[in-house]
């Protein structure tokens, strides 16, 4: 019992490509040979001399996905291989771009079958000198039926193989338009090497419309300017290295972690304005400014030899696989509760100690309502909370009480302590709703800040002066611009 597949390369094109012991050995050979697809020249010719081919063009038809297809056309060979030898022929050479080949090859290593491969001339040298490039300029080979757009590196010449119909074509084209202008020039090279070869440039739009495609059709997409790749990763960390560079940019290159502290802070902040406006073009602006800061820091991290913007990257990207474990291994949440207790647990362990305090953990920097709000949630974990809100109401009248009578009694340091205890508590209570106490601030900031200049826009246009009226004449324009505001929403 042999159990034998002999694979043979049908070149890239023509019978005249095809090494003379490969095609004697297909000419003279006994027994089936099989055939990936017959929609190949040399098949044609070879067909024409009277050998004959089983293929597995149907499997195609039958299966809708190529992994499917590549499976089922290796299992069906290794089911023929039983007990006796057999020639499987696919087209070009079988270890470019062949991933049956690959797949009897996976089998031979579990023992399933014994393979052995033989000639087939490889397209791309042809390629090469049809398209006047040299590979060491920096060369892509993709197979366009299973790549993602995060594989493509556009500065480097790319070779997309097997694009061979128009639902192929289009996938391509999708995805380079995600990068590349509409009329981008790409190439369609078809049967390189051979009497019909064929090269065609078309605009990247086009690459689906009107353009003949068959198993021997290929996409070759040269490299691409850096500064048409603005928008890509590398452009922007290239740049921030520019201006900390010896010939940089002053200021830039005088900054340190310390200096850029405010700056991210009112990043932050103009982000989450931009968010409340629901003005999209501004957070796009916004998260620019916010992701400047970070590429900042990483740089000077790089320049003092500390860290890298990779190793914020690896750090980021390791902690949320970690801290996930419920979309990256075996883990279960089928809720939000259970995501964030996970996440707990993950992180403690993490720590590789027990911190001596639940308290512990929360920045002392934070904005006083912020760090309130997290000193309570951790708090809670513990139990040390109401679930009802009538207390919480309670606790809030008491300590304005508290407050009040401070006012009267005590000193201003201990009225700065008693009004700190009714916004503590007046945070609990928040917390409670699912009120985000910092940004319920900002938000009646903001009103506040709209509704005075209206008020101030109309007395100026009335020729008044805000300095020189009475409360309650400023009341009254204070509700005019209330009531026109409420009326406008």
């Amino acid at each position: 019992m042999t159990n034998h597949i002999k694979v043979m390369g049908l070149g890239a094109a023509d019978l005249e490509q095809l090494p003379l012991g490969v095609y004697r050995t297909l000419v003279k050979g006994e027994g089936v040979r099989y055939a990936r697809t017959l929609d190949h020249p040399v098949i044609k010719a070879l067909e024409g001399e009277g050998v004959t081919f089983e293929s597995f063009d149907h499997v195609y038809e039958e299966q809708e996905q190529f992994g499917d297809i590549y499976e089922t056309i290796v299992e069906q060979l290794i089911k023929e291989a039983e007990g006796r030898d057999i020639i499987y022929v696919v087209p070009g050479h079988p270890m470019l771009a062949e991933k049956t080949v690959q797949l009897l090859l996976l089998a031979e290593k579990n023992k399933r079958v014994s393979v052995s491969i033989q000639g087939g001339q490889s397209y791309l040298d042809d390629l090469f000198t049809s398209l006047q490039i040299d590979p060491i300029e920096g060369f892509q080979f993709i197979d366009a039926t299973g790549f993602r757009r995060s594989m493509v590196e556009h500065r480097q010449h790319t070779v997309f193989c097997q694009v061979y119909d128009e639902m192929i074509a289009s996938e391509v084209k999708v995805s380079l338009l995600e990068d590349l202008p509409p009329e981008f020039p790409v190439y369609i090279v078809d049967a390189v090497g051979s009497k019909q070869e064929r090269i065609e440039q078309v605009p990247l739009f086009e690459l689906d419309h009107q353009v003949e495609l068959s198993n021997l059709t290929s996409v070759y997409v040269p490299p691409v300017s850096e500064d048409q790749l603005a928008h890509q990763f590398f452009r922007v960390r290239d740049v921030i290295a520019a201006l900390r560079a010896p010939d940089g940019c002053p200021w830039d290159r005088k900054q340190t972690h310390e200096s850029l502290r405010p700056y991210l802070i009112e990043e932050a902040y103009e982000l989450i304005q931009a968010i409340d406006d629901q003005d999209d073009e501004g957070i796009i602006e916004e998260l620019g400014d916010v992701l400047l800061q970070v590429l900042l820091h990483s740089q000077i991290g790089e320049d003092e030899g500390f860290f890298t913007i990779d190793d914020v990257i690896l750090s980021l990207t390791e902690k949320m696989i970690r801290r996930h474990p419920h979309v990256f291994s075996d883990r279960q949440a089928d809720d939000v509760d259970q995501v964030m207790r996970n996440w707990d647990e993950i992180k403690k362990d993490e720590k590789g100690m027990e911190r001596p305090s639940v308290l512990d953990g929360v920045v002392e920097a934070l904005p006083g309502l912020m760090r309130a709000q997290e000193l309570q949630k951790k708090a809670k974990k513990v139990g040390f909370d109401w679930d009802d809100p009538q207390p919480m109401w309670e606790k809030v009248k008491e300590e304005m009480d508290e407050f009040e009578e401070s006012l009267r009694s005590e000193a201003f340091s201990d009225q700065e302590l008693e009004y700190g205890d009714v916004l503590f508590a007046f945070v609990n209570l928040a917390r409670y709703y699912k009120i985000n106490p910092e940004l319920a601030l900002q938000r009646t900031s903001d009103k506040f800040e709209r509704r005075f200049k209206e008020m101030e826009a109309v007395i100026t246009s009335e020729g008044q002066a805000m300095q020189d009226m009475t409360l309650e004449q400023l009341d009254y324009y204070w509700v005019q611009a209330k009531n026109r505001e409420k009326g406008e929403q």
